[in-house]
């Protein structure tokens, strides 16, 4: 069996959570959803377990963290075009995410910041296959 990921996020409103992230493309999965938490189906290795807070709580003795105020992780997904990366951030806003940052075009890498509503950070990217498999200086040297 190969790893799975499971990124836990909170949320303060579990159905505006789902309906955000199916809005991006992503199916939810029943059997591990409930009045408490979202399993939310990236692929078959990536998952979100969206909880309330209350239930995110109970799995931390630290204070949860307000995501609107503080920034607890930044979660980076690649693209296969720069088109994509715009489209997936299209998809975002008009589902209730907001763009924090104006998009970063390095060249080698494009980048944008998506915000889910409860201020989860999401970043979208596509790179040059050069500079993916070689570095940043194999794409700028071609």
């Amino acid at each position: 069996m190969s790893t799975m990921i499971f990124v836990n996020l909170p949320t303060d409103d579990l159905e505006r959570a789902k309906a955000f992230y199916t809005a991006l493309g992503c199916e939810i999965n029943p059997l591990f959803t409930d009045e408490n938490a979202a399993s939310i189906v990236w692929n078959e290795q990536i998952y979100f377990m969206i909880l309330t807070r209350s239930f995110f709580a109970t799995f931390t003795d630290k204070k949860v963290a307000n995501t609107r105020e503080t920034a607890a992780a930044i979660i980076a997904f690649t693209r296969d075009s720069r088109e994509e990366v715009d489209q997936v951030l299209a998809l975002g806003i008009a589902a209730g995410g907001a763009e924090p940052r104006p998009a970063q075009d390095h060249g080698f890498m494009y980048s944008r910041t998506l915000e889910d509503p409860d201020g989860n950070i999401l970043e979208f990217l596509f790179m040059e296959p050069a500079a993916a498999e070689q570095g940043p200086d194999a794409y700028t040297e071609s």
